[in-house]
């Protein structure tokens, strides 16, 4: 029907490493300078002695493969040690990273979670799925409301989904979902922004879960004769359409590789490939700056 869907204050004391004496602020100024391998050798101490912060970019890192080689299994496990405390980002990343590695399930499960808290995407992924009925059971006036808090702190997709939603939902329904998103604003005020959270993992390349157009990047060269079992997927429409547009508008960055409309119920997923492994097509997602974008098998 619519669019689909991407710190805290620590000490060691051993004096017998540089970094064990290192707070999740040291790692994230190195990672901000690009100093990658720096950044993971000062929160993996801090991670395994359970911080929250150090733990989530430390998935983070495992899962663009920065400073580590990528590793989406590690990534998961620590994403999961951070959400397990908690910490919102790292439920709102590991729901979307299981999402789109076909564990609907699991990533719906993290992003309720998310979403209860506040968390625009979790908000907008969560909401579209209860509309949708999609993974769980259709609710479309709560699940307006929760499109509806999205859109209200600016995330430019929930703004779009919200549009559609009233072009197909019941006024009834949509002024029932205001009601309660005005409530549950209330009770629950959003996540602020924490001051010393890494900009880079922050951005995640996959954590953005549903398609927002943006002027395509530079061309690739041409790739026509690209071969595997691997695809990347950029987002689900209500009218394939919709999928073709943003196709055109990314097509010069994607290297030539061809489209694949799959239809899914009431959407139509836009997925592009083929590409030879996962890795492969992660690397392609992240060239997609501010594009929501997640591997998935070629079917």
């Amino acid at each position: 029907m619519i669019h689909k869907y991407l710190v805290a204050f620590a000490l060691l004391g051993s004096a017998a490493s540089a970094v064990s004496a290192q707070t999740v602020r040291a790692g994230i100024e190195a990672w901000q300078q690009s100093d990658y391998a720096r950044a993971v050798a000062i929160w993996r101490p801090l991670a395994e002695k359970g911080n929250a912060d150090a733990a989530f970019n430390l998935g983070q890192a495992y899962r663009l493969g920065r400073g580590v080689p990528t590793n989406i299994a590690a990534a998961t496990t620590w994403l999961q040690r951070a959400a397990a405390k908690g910490h919102v980002d790292a439920e709102t990343t590991l729901g979307l990273l299981l999402f789109g590695n076909s564990d609907q399930a699991g990533g719906l499960k993290w992003l309720k979670a998310a979403a209860e808290k506040g968390e625009a995407r979790a908000l907008l992924v969560y909401g579209t799925a209860l509309v949708n009925g999609d993974g769980v059971k259709r609710d479309p006036v709560l699940g307006y409301a929760y499109v509806s808090r999205a859109a209200a702190q600016g995330l430019a997709p929930a703004k779009e989904t919200l549009a559609q939603l009233d072009q197909v939902l019941r006024l009834d329904v949509r002024k029932k979902g205001v009601a309660i998103a005005a409530a549950k604003a209330k009770a629950t005020p959003p996540p602020k922004s924490k001051p010393v959270q890494p900009a880079k993992p922050v951005q995640v390349a996959a954590a953005k879960p549903v398609p927002k157009p943006l002027p395509a990047p530079a061309p690739a060269a041409p790739q026509a004769a690209a071969s595997g079992a691997w695809r990347i997927q950029l987002g689900a429409f209500s009218q394939r359409g919709s999928a073709e547009t943003l196709y055109r508008k990314l097509s010069g960055a994607l290297g030539g590789r061809p489209p694949a409309y799959v239809a899914a119920g009431p959407v139509t997923r836009l997925q592009v490939g083929p590409y030879a492994n996962r890795a492969a097509a992660q690397a392609a997602c992240d060239a997609l700056k501010g594009q929501a974008c997640f591997p998935v098998p070629a079917k």
